[in-house]
Parts: C-alpha cells; structure tokens; sequence
C-alpha cells in the first residue's frame, strides 16, 4: 500500500505466530489491493480485466464502503473519479479497513492494549499503560518536528488527510484542481477506515468541512485552514490534549 505498518502490543506475553498472522494479513492486502503492483487483482479491476461481480469478496466489500462515503459525502470522496489518469483507486478506505481487520485479529485473540499505526493513521484499544491514555500527535502543517495539537484517548481511530506531507496529491473528484483551503484534517472515530475516507472527504469540502463532520454521528474532526485557524467539533473537546506534545 505504499506505506509503512507499526504494531505495538503492550500486554506482556504474546504468541509470536498470532504476530505472523497479522503480517501475513497485511501482506495479502497489499498482494489483493496495491496499484503499485502490476499484478494485483485491484489492478486488474482498474485496468478492465476483471469484472467487480468476479472480484474477490474482500474488494467487493472494501468497494461497498467506498460508495456509501461517497454518497455521505455529496461526491467529494468518490474512488472512481478522484485520479488525474481516472483508475479506480480505492486507497483512500483499504488501508484503515485492514488495519481494523488487524486489530480484530488481536483483540479476537485476547490482547486488549495494542495500537497499529500506518503511515500516520492509528488505530489504538485499551490503554498504553496502567491509567494511561494514548497520545496522537497532529502533524504540524509548516514544522516537520512539531505539532500542532495531541489527540488523547482509548479505544479510537485517528486519520489525517493534507497535501503538505506529501504535496497536493489530493484531487477533489468534483473538480479538477488540489484543494487550497485547508491544510489538513483529522477524524476521530471508532473505525480508521471510515476515519480515512471522512478525513480525506471532508478536506476535499473546505470550508463546508466541520459542519460536515459535525453531522456525522459518533466521529469528529479537527480541521486546520490555510488561514492557520484551527477548527473543530463540538465533541472534539474529549479528545484534544490540553497539554501539547
């Protein structure tokens, strides 16, 4: 998927083969899903050799939730359209949905504090320690080594969307040009792939964008302007860390 995966798992003793398994799992999305590889089935289904009704059921889900953001979102989180070269691409959820499935393999398993981080999303259960809470930092839009706001809890998913990571490779697929008025977003919520696919939505929204994530129930948001304004939610509030990393 273009990104680097990190498991952490704080309870003492674990078996290295359920490890094995989540690898083993992130591997075959990687293999089924990845548009950098040629012979993947999701490069297939772009290129038109592979019918969706003959997709492996995996696709077919992950393209089931596509849909339904797109038509929360008006349009503006749409995997069929939002690609200069028009190849449907639907990185902008998979990656958080496997992830999810990842920690449903260790919570299934009975390990109740871990987070996975991948490529900057997080998805983090139970606690870090005794009493603690996890601590996500939002990365600063100008300052590579610092942040602009920490992200606190148990039991969340933490997406981040913005083009000054990795330029303005964001197309609004209502349009033709990278959003400008934002510098970035961040979701939170119980699941990292809707967490993903609402933060990449809503960035695409601009100044609609926390109103948007305001009506969507159980997640929230924090949105940075290109104004250097920070915005959020209502119920961001329980999230926000009062004491800044």
């Amino acid at each position: 998927m273009g990104t680097a995966i990190r498991v952490e798992i704080v309870d003492g003793q674990v078996d290295a083969s359920l490890l094995d398994e989540v690898v083993a799992w992130f591997r075959a999305v990687d293999a089924r899903f990845s548009l950098y590889r040629e012979d993947s089935e999701m490069q297939r289904l772009a290129r038109g050799e592979l019918a969706e009704a003959d997709a492996h059921a995996d696709i077919r889900e992950v393209l089931e939730l596509c849909e339904d953001v797109r038509i929360r979102s008006g349009g503006s989180f749409d995997v069929r359209r939002h690609r200069p070269d028009g190849l449907l691409d639907p990185t902008g959820l998979v990656k958080g949905w496997s992830v999810d499935r990842a920690g449903r393999m260790l919570t299934m398993a009975g390990v109740s504090d871990w987070s996975i981080n991948a490529g900057g999303d997080v998805l983090a259960h139970g606690r870090p320690g005794p009493g603690q809470r996890w601590r996500i930092g939002i990365q600063h839009p100008f300052h590579r080594d610092a942040v602009a706001g920490v992200i606190s809890g148990t039991d969340m998913a933490v997406a981040t969307s913005g083009a000054y990571e990795r330029g303005a490779h964001i197309v609004d697929p209502r349009g033709s040009a990278s959003p400008a008025a934002l510098l970035s977003v961040t979701v939170v919520g119980p699941r990292l792939a809707f967490a993903d696919a609402y933060a990449t939505a809503a960035f695409n929204m601009g100044a609609e964008a926390p109103a948007w994530l305001a009506s969507i129930p159980g997640y929230e948001g924090c949105v940075i302007t290109a104004g250097e304004r920070v915005v959020w939610t209502a119920g961001m509030d329980r999230y926000l860390d009062a004491e800044r990393g």
